[in-house]
């Protein structure tokens, strides 16, 4: 009797979630349909960026529990991998997707390798210099390639063959909510994979992972690998949108901000991450009107939830939704 139930709340759970699931789904396809307005939709569009980074950090700092305050240096070699290929070769701007995710991976393995043993404040530290120095080099402008202070301009637009060019605002939407999408499923896959767990246990105790025979610094370079992949794919559709890039895109700020998405959704939640990447990048729209007091209030904000909801807004199940399911069900069962 007591396996029925908890299989009863297993199936209920399971077809909350898959609701909930095709209610946002459905939003999110119909969102530019019913606006109908440009500007609304680059503001959905940018929200989609920023969600697309937070999963990128949420790799490092919510799986793992590496701070990584240098996060955009990543985006920024995968921007600039594009901008640089495209207009100077011609080479077209979707090829580049998985060559700018490449480039940021191979680049974030030849750093983070000699710093990955690094722990806590001092890995902090190391990575916020490690994002300077990428902005610094590219204001430097080496070999003539990133322009200097001015960036690369005249990136091409996305397009697929002869069939279609992502050129408008509807468009972009799609094409990065359809890139988000796929970057959650494939997440979410690696968080109950071994891997995932493999991870887990390293952010909760790296000696005691290292004494049950996990490799902890091969999990934790793959971790900066895969987060600094994802990163160069969000730096490609950046710099694909705005047609230029240039460093001051990539600042500390903006590696602080994606910080704040993670701890404001809830580190190591996938679903927490939409939630800190709407807060981060919707925020400044709906209170343009108080443009001088925006972070005064941002600021508050943070550390009211801090206070109150130090894990974050939607804080990871760890034993996931089946195993929350069978808890409720044997909490309800009588002994």
């Amino acid at each position: 009797m007591k396996s029925r139930s908890e299989n009863n709340q297993v199936k209920k759970f399971r077809k909350k979630g898959n609701w909930f699931t095709g209610i946002v789904i459905l939003a999110f396809l119909g969102f530019p349909l019913v606006v109908k307005n440009d500007y609304i939709i680059d503001v959905a569009f940018f929200f989609g960026i920023y969600t697309l980074l937070g999963l990128s950090l949420n790799i490092v700092l919510g799986e793992v529990g590496l701070f990584d305050l240098g996060h955009m240096g990543f985006a920024a070699i995968g921007a600039y991998a594009t901008a640089i290929l495209n207009t100077r070769f011609g080479i077209p701007v979707l090829i580049l997707l998985p060559i700018s995710a490449i480039a940021a991976a191979i680049f974030a393995y030849l750093v983070c390798s000699p710093i990955i043993h690094l722990r806590g404040d001092y890995l902090c530290i190391v990575t916020i210099g490690m994002g300077e120095i990428i902005r610094l080099t590219l204001i430097n402008n080496p070999f003539g390639l990133t322009g200097g202070p001015n960036g690369v301009f005249g990136i091409c637009f996305p397009c697929i063959g002869n069939l279609m060019v992502i050129d408008s605002c509807p468009k972009f939407y799609y094409y990065i909510w359809i890139v988000v999408g796929l970057s959650v499923f494939a997440l979410i896959r690696l968080q109950h994979s071994r891997i995932g767990r493999a991870w887990n246990y390293i952010r909760e105790d790296a000696i005691a992972a290292e004494a049950l025979g996990i490799d902890v610094r091969y999990y934790k370079l793959l971790a900066f690998v895969l987060g600094a992949a994802l990163a160069g794919v969000a730096g490609n559709i950046y710099a694909t949108k705005l047609m230029i890039v240039s460093p001051e895109s990539f600042s500390f700020m903006e590696s602080c901000l994606l910080f704040c998405i993670v701890l404001i959704g809830g580190m190591g939640s996938i679903p927490g991450v939409f939630i800190g990447a709407a807060a981060i990048s919707l925020f400044p729209e709906i209170f343009q009107t108080f443009a001088q007091y925006r972070m005064l209030i941002f600021g508050a904000v943070m550390i009211i939830m801090m206070m109150f909801r130090p894990g974050g807004a939607w804080p990871r199940q760890r034993g996931g939704i089946q195993d929350e399911a069978m808890l409720i069900g044997m909490e309800n069962t009588e002994i």
